[in-house]
């Protein structure tokens, strides 16, 4: 956490990640929570491992949207095979088997909760952000600020579209290549269901880029986690999410998670 700030109330900074393999197709968002609004501060595409380490520094909360590790049974598979201590499967289904390869705890339990299929980080191309991702966790942990991949810690892992689920905005499709404009009709959605947020000089850049917008969407899911409106590991699943990372999927209503307006003073002196 940032010196001199209190996550739980007004005056917080949460940071967006949406972390693609190369810096192109990255962006970051900041989002300042304060008085009963919410302000989009900083919007950015095209960013560096140094300014998203940079971004990190001064933010209470990070969401990132990138998964944080890999399945424990892919990487005692991997390890393994290149042993060559490989014992044949006993299994009778070999599709349940390599599932278990392929997806993370954190992953099944957010298809029980949404129906959505997150990306598989050891069977799908999202393994190339993760390769990036494990490099700028270790990059903190050198600066004396190690991740807990539970999400207790300054980073949580996100999924904007399961976040958009959840809030109950539209989430199938909006990415898919060629479908439409870009995201412009979300952002509207989104402004109509947060009046709240302010969207100021950067909302032109969140309407043309998915990758912006779901920067966005990382920091506010962000917020969630902070002020504790997710789904969080369960004693039985914490030894898993240590490792794997864990999904943090909000558990409110938007509204719940901007901090209430001061009440004006009165008075003389008002």
């Amino acid at each position: 956490m940032a010196p001199g700030r209190a996550v739980y109330g007004a005056g917080v900074r949460t940071l967006g990640v949406d972390l693609a393999a190369a810096d192109v197709r990255t962006a970051i968002a900041v989002v300042e929570w304060s008085d009963g609004r919410a302000t989009i501060q900083a919007a950015r595409l095209g960013v560096s491992d140094d300014q998203i380490v940079d971004a990190i520094r001064l933010a209470d909360k990070v969401g990132l949207d990138c998964p944080l590790g890999w399945p424990a049974t892919f990487v005692s598979f991997v390890v393994a095979q290149q042993h060559g201590r490989l014992p044949p499967p006993g299994y009778t289904d070999g599709a349940r088997w390599r599932r278990a390869l392929a997806y993370r705890l954190t992953d099944e339990i957010v298809r029980a909760e949404t129906g959505l299929v997150p990306l598989s980080v050891s069977a799908d191309r999202i393994a190339h952000a993760a390769f990036r991702c494990a490099a700028l966790l270790a990059r903190l942990a050198a600066e004396g600020r190690p991740v807990d991949r539970c999400g207790d810690g300054v980073v949580v892992e996100v999924y904007p579209a399961a976040a958009l689920r959840r809030w109950g905005l539209t989430h199938r499709g909006y990415k898919t290549p060629g479908g439409g404009s870009g995201p412009g009709p979300l952002v509207d959605e989104l402004a109509a269901a947060a009046p709240w947020l302010s969207w100021g000089p950067h909302e032109e850049l969140c309407r043309r880029s998915h990758d912006a917008f779901d920067a966005v969407l990382a920091a506010i899911a962000a917020r969630a986690a902070a002020i504790g409106r997710v789904l969080a590991p369960d004693a039985t699943q914490r030894e898993a999410a240590r490792t794997e990372g864990w999904i943090a999927l909000p558990t409110g209503r938007l509204g719940e998670l901007v901090p209430p307006a001061s009440a004006p003073r009165s008075g003389p002196c008002a």
